[in-house]
């Protein structure tokens, strides 16, 4: 049974399919049977591959989805009794249906607001230091985003400047990477430069949005929260009896090199199009296009009119708000169309 595709989804990176690299390794590890429970070759090779990346003797694991990624990390990072402290429009605090509460027994998210969808030093410090006694939830942990829900990016030296107010109130710092690779793509930076040499003690990568069917990547760059952690996984329902299909894929990416080139070309898209809506009259965009996620501020009647024209995209970001993400399969073809359906209804 075949049907034509009719792609005009760009409401996320969720919607796009399986890159080639990750397909052909997926397909390499079906070819003969392997050890159960993450115990297989292709486990082994895919982490120590991230070791050499990220050049860091880290812990790596491995989960089914971005949900799982946090929360269990976080889990590990503090106490029932803790907090932890992220930007108001994180994905942890909007979007994970308490998932990171569950899992830590109850630790409290604390939320802070920023220009851009970045935390601050002085928010952070806010909030640590807006009460200490018994009865407020000690802050923990820092989360940030990277990029963020909105697309910008921290800089190095954002991030270091997190760093230093976390060790002035002895704060662990946990990533949300589910854009990271298009975060090193657009600061051409490496993933060691963005992580461990700025004080990241552990990294959620994802690699859903970023070519495979599904799975994540949990770093460890500081082991010691990293003890037990495989037993939180199989509690979870995160331990894949079959984990050489989570891992394999992955493996595609980082020994061939997509991880990145996926993440270039998805971000070249993004400014491909965010410079065609510039363009065009009466349109503003909401935030600067800096990753692979263009936020852009549309007429209400022009937003109906294209969800009628078959176009999926989110307008969570409040009335007259969308958002575009481009994906490694985005084509320019396609965003062509999308522009010119938007001069066509914006000129009605």
């Amino acid at each position: 049974m075949t049907s034509e595709c009719s792609p005009r989804f760009l409401a996320s990176d969720n919607t796009s399919g399986i890159c080639p690299e990750a397909m052909e390794y997926l397909l390499e590890a079906n070819r003969c049977d392997d050890l159960a429970y993450g115990n297989d070759t292709w486990t082994a090779r895919a982490a120590d591959r991230f070791r050499e990346m990220f050049d860091y003797d880290c812990d790596v694991f491995f989960v089914f989805n971005g949900t799982a990624a946090n929360s269990l990390a976080l889990s590990a990072m503090g106490r029932s009794y803790h907090s932890v402290i992220c930007h108001e429009l994180a994905h942890i605090e909007t979007d994970e249906c308490g998932g990171p509460e569950f899992f830590s027994n109850g630790a409290k998210l604390l939320t802070s607001p920023g220009a851009d969808g970045k935390l601050t030093p002085e928010g952070i410090e806010a909030l640590v230091t807006k009460r200490s006694d018994i009865h407020y939830p000690k802050p923990k942990v820092v989360s940030l985003t990277q990029a963020t829900e909105v697309g910008t990016l921290y800089s190095r030296e954002e991030l270091m400047a997190i760093r230093a107010i976390a060790d002035k109130h002895d704060l662990r710092l946990h990533m949300d990477g589910a854009r990271f690779a298009n975060a090193c793509a657009s600061l051409d930076a490496t993933p060691a430069e963005l992580t461990w040499q700025v004080g990241v003690d552990a990294l959620c990568f994802s690699g859903t949005k970023n070519g495979l069917a599904f799975g994540e990547a949990i770093l460890f760059f500081n082991r010691e929260l990293a003890e037990d952690f495989s037993y939180r996984c199989k509690q979870a329902g995160q331990l894949a009896s079959k984990m050489r299909f989570v891992s394999a894929p992955w493996l595609g990416l980082l020994e061939s090199g997509a991880w990145l080139t996926n993440a270039q070309h998805a971000n070249a898209m993004a400014r491909y199009l965010s410079e065609g809506l510039q363009a065009l009259p009466g349109v503003s965009l909401m935030f600067p296009t800096q990753a692979n996620s263009v936020f852009v501020e549309l007429p209400l009647p022009a937003i109906e009119a294209l969800k009628a024209k078959g176009w999926t995209f989110y307008t969570f970001i409040g009335a007259g708000g969308a958002r575009f993400v481009c994906a490694w399969n985005t084509t320019v073809e396609l965003l062509d169309a999308l522009l010119a359906d938007i001069r066509s209804v914006l000129a009605r």
